[in-house]
């Protein structure tokens, strides 16, 4: 599992990521103003993480124990899992899939405003 510091951390690591409190105190992470990364709604010092992954991804990841398709997100069409209990993934590898979900969202951001943001994807 992964601290909510050390989740925040991570996300302020990505290029142009900006945070929000919402959806019930969760840390939300967004780039161009598009979420790709949700901490919170745990009880303990460390949050569920949501995060969007490719079809082939979500398939496999639906399936781990500790994860599950993103309630609210996942059955709107939504390829989103989230880690919400033990083993799920180790800190590096929600890391990985955090930085993918990054990399997702900004390809489906417009090129005039990847450009204002000087992403490079």
């Amino acid at each position: 599992m992964i601290s909510y510091q050390e989740y925040d951390a991570y996300c302020a690591s990505l290029k142009a990521s900006e945070q929000v409190i919402q959806w019930g105190d969760a840390h939300v992470w967004k780039v161009g103003g598009k979420v790709f990364a949700i901490g919170g709604w745990s009880k303990s010092d460390y949050p569920f993480v949501t995060f969007k992954c490719s079809p082939g991804s979500f398939d496999i990841l639906k399936e781990q124990p500790g994860l599950r398709p993103a309630p609210y997100l996942a059955p709107r069409g939504g390829k989103w899992i989230q880690m919400y209990d033990d083993p799920g993934l180790d800190p590096e590898s929600l890391k990985l899939y955090i930085a993918e979900s990054y990399r997702l969202v900004c390809l489906k951001l417009t090129r005039k405003l990847r450009g204002e943001l000087e992403l490079e994807v």
